[in-house]
């Protein structure tokens, strides 16, 4: 058990004063509470010699005091244990959420959305449940019990050793449930995991499923799963039926010894009728803490899966990092290629000997078919992939030799999929650059080509985008991305086919703006179109992860190799459509 909370023993230690208080406050809460057996045994013992109004208001108040005074230790011991279950879970959530942001790409192509969306917000809960009510009642079970047993022993040790021998068979129940509830959880966890995976796919993919006509597989599909859940769920319910029901005939039957042994004794006059009623009152004060017992199991054996589902997200190291030489090093946008093979893990090589030089503040367009490798190539350039060391330099120096803050914030890229977020258009462009002021922003989409369609909205810049910027056209997100990179000044510009969606007068206009802007940073940019790469300073065609072709423009036409082939195939197109 302890082995499976070392996780947890860090944030134990930062809250310990917190917990230490709280056990302070249970340890008197269950000091002042064992007394009221006390109180009651002897009132009903001194009232035997003589009942007057006096002794009833006498004995009431005495227990009125105890209770006010429990009560404000009870107060006080949910205060400062379930307050600091939830510091815990404040900062576990945190770090989790920053470890997970500080992982590359790779890890989220191997874990599912919905599992760490499982984990993040089901498993958390049932370690802060674990952290809160499981040891508040633990702690409150076993002070009270240390407390109370000296008392039942003053009043009757024989009386005390027949009330407690059902309790090791409570003990073994407890056990054998326990291990029980632990393994059918993290079933039911997984399956919870498969479930939100399955929910957040079909969110995201609304709107292919209705087109492809397959909302009723997707349900179909879903109750299967929904019904494998509350089966595994179900299984549990039934354990935790049998362990409860168990646990109250244990202590029922140890009530009944009690009533049966501690009767015999009042007769026998061994011990007085105020004590005897001392003692079942302590016995019916334990009763709740025993059942609490079974319930207490379930949250540690909930919990402890949890801190294992939730401590191998926090074991996560991030295959991308920085060096521990690395500089924050100025960047001045000088990129260079050298000798450059990459693959994928588990793949094989998707660029071969790759050598391309981009001085600081030229443009470089890469242009091939689909599947050459392209994006990979452009994607080394941020360390969104890492490349063998030595094969890429910035500014002559190995990519490695920058860290990742100082690299990334020198580079603007737009991705290829195009990710809007649920938010305003203002603050879309304004991500990289949230303390953009309102001429910024309205600038960057100015030199996008998007200003003028933003204005036209009810709200502008204002305008809500909805899910991943689903009210926007595909061109309106693309250039919408693009004044976000824009706006952060970069000294490097990276396009991945960031023009697919627009049409060529527009992606002429941008192109235009992007000079204008990014004169005098180095710029290099996907293009499927010659139209976007033939103003670039220099054109690399990528053929199967090769270099086939280097060159500008016209120096490329004249080679008449694949280039030439895709300039004439785009020109005969272009005429068709105007002929049509």
């Amino acid at each position: 058990m302890l082995e499976r909370l070392r996780p947890l023993f860090p944030y134990l230690r930062r809250y310990w004063k917190s917990l230490a208080w709280g056990g302070v406050a249970v340890i008197f809460y269950n000091v002042i509470k064992v007394l009221i057996p006390l109180v009651i045994g002897g009132a009903i013992d001194d009232m035997q010699h003589g009942l007057t109004e006096a002794k009833v208001v006498h004995h009431a108040l005495r227990l009125v005091v105890i209770a006010v005074l429990s009560a404000i230790f009870l107060y006080i011991t949910r205060q400062v244990i379930i307050g600091a279950s939830r510091d815990i879970e404040y900062d576990l959530r945190n770090d989790l959420f920053a470890n997970l942001e500080r992982q590359s790409a790779s890890f989220f192509h191997t874990h599912r959305t919905g599992d760490i969306m499982a984990r993040t917000t089901n498993d958390l809960n049932a370690v802060r449940q674990l952290l809160g009510p499981a040891i508040m009642y633990s702690a409150n079970t076993i002070v009270f019990t240390a407390a109370a047993l000296p008392f039942m022993i003053r009043i009757s040790p024989k009386l005390t050793l027949y009330a407690f021998v059902p309790l090791p068979i409570a003990s073994v129940l407890v056990q054998y449930f326990g291990a029980r509830i632990h393994r059918r959880f993290e079933r039911i966890q997984a399956m919870f995991s498969d479930i939100s995976a399955k929910a957040q796919e079909n969110f995201s993919g609304a709107r292919l499923i209705r087109a492809f006509v397959q909302e009723e597989a997707e349900i179909a599909s879903f109750e299967t799963a929904n019904q494998e859940y509350i089966r595994r769920s179900l299984y549990l319910v039934r354990l935790m039926a049998m362990l409860w029901p168990t646990l109250e005939f244990v202590l029922g039957l140890s009530l009944m010894i009690t009533l049966l042994v501690g009767g015999h004794e009042v007769v026998s006059h061994r011990i007085s009728v105020g004590q005897f009623t001392s003692f079942i009152v302590y016995m019916v004060q334990l009763t709740w803490p025993m059942i609490a017992v079974g319930w207490v199991v379930n949250l540690f054996q909930r919990g402890t899966a949890s801190v294992v589902r939730i401590d191998e997200l926090l074991k996560q190291k991030p295959l991308i990092a920085d060096d521990p030489n690395a500089t924050d090093s100025p960047i001045t946008g000088d990129i260079e290629f050298r000798n450059l093979t990459f693959a994928y893990p588990n793949s094989a090589d998707v660029l071969h000997n790759i050598n391309l030089h981009i001085p600081a503040g030229t443009s470089l367009a890469i242009v091939g078919p689909t599947g050459s490798g392209k994006s990979t190539l452009v994607s080394l350039i941020p360390r969104l992939h890492d490349a063998p060391p030595g094969s890429v330099l910035i500014d002559g120096q190995p990519i490695r030799h920058f860290t990742l803050d100082e690299l990334r914030k020198s580079i603007g890229f737009v991705p290829q999929e195009t990710f809007l977020f649920s938010e305003t258009i203002r603050k879309n462009i304004a991500f990289g650059k949230p303390d953009a002021t309102s001429e910024e922003v309205e600038d960057a989409a100015s030199i996008a080509h998007i200003s003028t369609e933003i204005l036209e909205f009810p709200k502008g810049f204002d305008t809500m985008v909805g899910e991943r910027g689903v009210t926007l056209s595909g061109g309106q997100k693309q250039r919408t991305s693009i004044a976000r990179a824009v706006i952060r000044d970069p000294r490097i510009l990276v396009l991945d086919d960031a023009l697919a969606s627009v049409d060529t007068y527009t992606e002429e206009r941008i192109l235009s703006g992007l000079r204008q802007g990014m004169r005098g940073r180095t710029t290099v940019f996907i293009s499927h179109r010659i139209s976007t790469a033939r103003n670039a300073d220099q054109i690399a065609v990528l053929v199967n992860g090769r270099i086939a072709e280097r060159g500008t423009h016209d120096e490329l036409l004249a080679r008449n190799g694949y280039y030439t082939s895709l300039f004439e195939k785009q020109r005969l197109e272009e005429e068709l459509s105007i002929a049509t």
